[in-house]
């Protein structure tokens, strides 16, 4: 049984900085954050992992070495040796940015705090998740948020992670779909999470997105195009690791800011 589809009434879309604004530096690094919400974006997105120990940090990979000058696997490493690693994507930026600290969850909490309007959408990662458990996970990266918890939405691709996150706060929560076939329109209704993050690539071209109590958030989107196009089926935000060429984008077709 599908879901009913309807257009959305938007004409461009609220715009989410991927891990921050990814495109000047380091993703998932706190100035990344700042640069985004220094432009007065209003969300940030931010993936976490958890150490050996259950310290969370912001990162992706569950690997360091593609965005550190480090290897290993985070889950097997403690929260005092992840101190001193250098995130500074050496691949992408050489030394330009040397000296990037591997952030804590709670640093990056007290980012957020500077910032009273602007909220973040903090991803659950997967791996994490198999390997500690979900309720562990899930009840640390609460914890860490501390003040900024009810400004932060925990997002998943792992429904169970989701649920949890709901019953645990009564607050806003995401599911990111892997894609739109299969059993996934009967999880979303289930769900019925008040985000829901798909991959615009995946969703089925021409169509509208299909309704519900959520607000739709494209990702990766780079162009301004594509945000309108987006924005025409349903979707009230999208994801961009280069949010602010986008906004200025945006800007110029006349997008408010």
């Amino acid at each position: 049984m599908r879901c009913q589809l309807q257009p959305s009434r938007n004409t461009v879309p609220d715009l989410v900085a991927h891990r921050g604004n990814a495109a000047d530096f380091p993703e998932n690094s706190l100035a990344g954050f700042a640069s985004a919400l220094d432009a007065g974006l209003a969300w940030v997105e931010l993936d976490v992992q958890l150490s050996a120990d259950g310290s969370p940090f912001v990162i992706h990979d569950i690997r360091l070495e593609r965005t550190t000058r480090a290897q290993g696997d985070l889950r097997q490493l403690r929260a005092g040796e992840l101190a001193g690693i250098d995130a500074g994507e050496p691949a992408r930026f050489g030394d330009r940015h040397r000296g990037t600290p591997l952030p804590p969850l709670a640093d990056f909490a007290a980012l957020l705090a500077r910032y009273p309007r602007a909220g973040a959408f903090v991803e659950l990662k997967r791996a994490s998740l198999a390997h500690h458990g979900h309720e562990r996970c899930v009840d640390r990266v609460l914890a860490e948020l501390g003040p900024v918890a009810d400004r932060c939405v925990p997002i998943s691709f792992d429904a169970t992670a989701v649920a949890i996150a709901r019953a645990r706060t009564g607050r806003p929560v995401g599911w990111v779909l892997e894609h739109f076939g299969g059993a996934t329109p009967d999880t979303l209704r289930e769900l019925a999470p008040e985000f829901a993050f798909y991959d615009y690539l995946k969703a089925p071209a021409g169509e509208p997105l299909p309704a519900g109590p959520w607000r739709w958030a494209a990702y990766e989107v780079t162009d301004a195009a594509r945000a309108r196009a987006e924005a025409a089926r349903g979707a009230a935000l999208v994801e961009s690791m280069a949010p602010l060429r986008l906004l200025a984008e945006l800007g110029a077709a006349g997008h408010p800011g």
